[in-house]
This record gives structure tokens, C-alpha cells and sequence, in this order.
């Protein structure tokens, strides 16, 4: 029988399979839709577009650098006890190896890893694994040394948090130091001028009304702003920071007496900013009956 528009998109919208693959499952089965939903869970196709709707949170941030380039790629799953799976892991590996080839996320998802895209490679492991995964984003960082760390390794490279350090000058011993620091005080940006204007503004606003609130005079209240915006930015600004390896001491000035220049850093936290809608069981069995 003849497959018509209607009959793909109702197929693709009950399993949430490729238009190209809902098509081929209703020519394959004379456009019976249950037959051909049935063709895509044993493919593997429906299984793994019907997991794509639950929230993909946990997962590993792998970090690869060669040369003068550094990135950092985070590859989210459902669970924890997916990002142990050796599997996962090995996956991971080989796309921060490919990331190191290309610019942003979306060249990384088509990128080739071995004959398929690196999209097509974790939908076909969502299949096997039975999750949810995704590559989320990567960060690139390039200059004279890159150094890259992990928190929390569950296996060489790739842990809970990635950084990546640029610097002018060769001293690795402190820029891992550095990406430590990072790793634990997660700095909004490397120095003042880096920092967004508009978080800038949004401080001051807030400590003119803290201040506005004692009662001071305008001339007094201009000063102590002053005051409160230097502190801000040496507890946001990675080079106004106090090291976390010698209190004494400002990041900025530790690098000076390490004879290296900051340029540059990334950090990529798994999960982050990703919201997590946690449902009790009463709620998921009416959910899956309603």
C-alpha cells in the first residue's frame, strides 16, 4: 500500500524514530503501524527515541589535549552506573579523541568515529545500553601550554569535572595546580575585563541597595560599593582569586613567581545547569497508567 505523509509522522510521533527509518518500517510492513513499530524496537530504533524524553544528567567530562589544543567533552547518560560501564568509558575515550579534530558541538556530533557519525554511535550504544545518552557540549581551548585535569576520575581523563588550562610559558606542574584550583573555586571568568557586563551590573545593583538599606548617606554608600565590587571580583575573577594551594597569594601573582602567563581556561561540570524533575513513585505508576 502506499505510505503517506500522515502515516510517517504518526509512526514517528508514537516512537519518536528518524523520518527515514519510520518510512522504511511501514514499506517494510505494508504500512501496518503496529507491525512497524514492532520492526523499530527490534532494530533498536524506537527503544532508543523513546528514552531520549528522560533526563540525561549524570555522565562522564572526557579531556584530551595535543600540541597547543585542549578540549573538553561532556557525554551525559541517565544513571551513575552508566558512566562506570567500560563500554561508556571506551566510547567517551574516542569521541574526546575525534573532538580534538573539530571546532563545536555540532561538528562533533557529525563527525566521523569509525565509519558513523558520533550521533549515530551513541544512538546506536542508547540501544544497547538501555539509557538515555547524549554529547551535550565540548570546549576547546588553544595557546602555548594547555594543561587539562579531572575531578573525580573514574577512568584516565575523564572524571565528574574537566579543565583546561592555557598559559604563556611551560611549567605543567603548576598549571595542573591551577586547573586544581578551578576544579574546586569554579571562577566566573580569568580576569575583570573577561567578566560579562551585564553580572557586573547586576552586583552593583544589589550591594546599592544592601547598602542603601543602613541608612548612609549617598557619598558614604558610593564608597563602600567600591570596596564591595573589589571584593566580588577577587571571589569571581580567577586572577584576583586566593590560591587554593597558597592563601597567601593570588592566582595571578602565583603565576608570575611560577614565570607563566594565564591565558586562558575552561571548565566543564557533568550535569550542570541541567534540571532534574525527580517525580515520587505514587506519581510515576499513575503516570505510566494514565
Amino acid at each position: 500500500m502506499a505510505i503517506t505523509a500522515a502515516m510517517v509522522k504518526e509512526l514517528r510521533d508514537s516512537t519518536g524514530a528518524g523520518m527515514m527509518d519510520a518510512k522504511k518500517a511501514l514499506t517494510e510492513n505494508d504500512g501496518d503501524m503496529e507491525a512497524a513499530v514492532d520492526w523499530l524496537r527490534t532494530k533498536g530504533l524506537a527503544k532508543a527515541a523513546k528514552k531520549s524524553g528522560r533526563t540525561a544528567a549524570e555522565g562522564l567530562v572526557a579531556v584530551a589535549v595535543s600540541g597547543g589544543k585542549g578540549v573538553a567533552v561532556e557525554v551525559n547518560s541517565e544513571t551513575d552506573f552508566v558512566a562506570k560501564n567500560s563500554d561508556f568509558q571506551a566510547m567517551v575515550a574516542k569521541i574526546a579523541a575525534v573532538a580534538l579534530t573539530v571546532g563545536d558541538t555540532d561538528a562533533l556530533k557529525a563527525a566521523d568515529m569509525g565509519g558513523k557519525t558520533v550521533e549515530q554511535t551513541v544512538t546506536d550504544a542508547v540501544a544497547v545500553i538501555g539509557e538515555n545518552m547524549s554529547v551535550r557540549r565540548m570546549a576547546v581551548l588553544e595557546g602555548e601550554t594547555v594543561v587539562s585535569y579531572v575531578h573525580n576520575a573514574a577512568a584516565t581523563d575523564m572524571g565528574n569535572i574537566g579543565v583546561l588550562v592555557a598559559m604563556k610559558g611551560d611549567n605543567e606542574a603548576f598549571g595542573r595546580q591551577v586547573a586544581m584550583h578551578i576544579a574546586a573555586v569554579n571562577p566566573m571568568s580569568l580576569s575583570e575585563a573577561d567578566l560579562d557586563a551585564a553580572v557586573v551590573e547586576k552586583e552593583k545593583n544589589v550591594q546599592i541597595d544592601i547598602a542603601r538599606e543602613s541608612g548612609k548617606p549617598e557619598a558614604v554608600i558610593e564608597k563602600m560599593i567600591v570596596g564591595r565590587m573589589q571584593k566580588y571580583m577577587a571571589e569571581v575573577t580567577l586572577l584576583n582569586q586566593q590560591f587554593v594551594v597558597n592563601p597567601d597569594l593570588t592566582v595571578g601573582a602565583a603565576a608570575k613567581e611560577a614565570g607563566v602567563e594565564i591565558t586562558g581556561f575552561s571548565r566543564i561540570e557533568v550535569g550542570e545547569g541541567i534540571e532534574v524533575v525527580k517525580e515520587d513513585f505514587a506519581a510515576e505508576v499513575a503516570k505510566m497508567n494514565g
